[in-house]
C-alpha cells in the first residue's frame, strides 16, 4: 500500500478527546488505512494534488465515493482478510500470553504503589501518592491510544505506535533513578 500525498495535507492525528476533525485528502486516506491496520508507505505528491491509495496496481482516489467501503474491498480483493480468521485462532496460548502479561503487571504494580507511598508522610499519603499516580496513568496512559494513532497514521507502520509506551517507560525509569530518593531509615510519621 502506497499513500500519494502532498505533505502540507497530511496532519499529525493527535485527537485525544474525539473532537478533532482530519478533513484533508491525506487524513482521510491514512485514517481509513490504519483503521485496517493495514502498512503503507508514504509518497510525497505534488503542492495541491488530492492524495491517492495505490493497492499494488490499483489508485484509489480520495474524492472517490464511498471511498473507504471501495478501499477496504481492494484491500480484501488483494489478499488482506477483512478481519482474524476464528478457526485459525489459538484461544489456549492467547489466554496463555494474556495470563502471563497479567502476571507481569501484578509484579510490579505492588511495588510502584508501596514504593510511591513510602515517599510521604503518614498523614497525607493518601494525596501524596494520588497526584502521580493519576499523573502517570491519567496523562500518559490516557493519551496512549491517541497518540499511537497518529504516530501509527504518520509512519505508515502498524508497528511504529509501540515506541510511544517504550519511551515512556525508559523516561519514567530514568527519572526514577536520578529523582527518587530511598526511604529504608526514614521516619514515615515526621513532616
Amino acid at each position: 500500500m502506497t499513500v500519494v500525498a502532498d505533505p502540507s495535507e497530511c496532519s499529525f492525528q493527535f485527537n485525544p478527546v474525539g473532537t478533532a476533525k482530519f478533513t484533508t485528502s491525506c487524513d482521510i486516506a491514512k485514517s481509513a488505512l490504519v483503521e485496517r491496520s493495514v502498512n503503507y508507505q508514504n509518497v510525497e505528491a505534488p503542492k495541491g494534488t488530492k492524495a491517492v491509495v495505490k493497492v499494488r496496481e490499483q489508485t484509489i482516489s480520495t474524492d472517490t465515493p464511498n471511498f473507504a467501503q471501495v478501499l477496504g474491498q481492494a484491500i480484501t480483493a488483494h489478499g488482506y482478510p477483512a478481519s482474524a480468521n476464528p478457526a485459525e485462532i489459538n484461544y489456549v496460548m492467547t489466554v496463555i500470553l494474556l495470563a502471563i502479561l497479567v502476571i507481569y503487571v501484578t509484579l510490579v504494580y505492588a511495588p510502584i504503589a508501596a514504593w510511591l507511598v513510602e515517599l510521604f508522610p503518614t498523614r497525607i499519603r493518601y494525596s501524596g501518592l494520588s497526584l502521580p499516580y493519576h499523573i502517570g496513568n491519567g496523562w500518559f496512559g490516557g493519551f496512549l491510544p491517541a497518540t499511537v494513532f497518529a504516530i501509527v497514521a504518520a509512519t505508515g507502520n502498524i508497528y511504529s505506535g509501540l515506541w510511544y509506551p517504550i519511551v515512556v517507560a525508559a523516561m519514567s525509569f530514568v527519572v526514577g533513578l536520578i529523582f527518587l530518593p530511598e526511604t529504608k531509615d526514614r521516619d514515615i510519621t515526621h513532616m
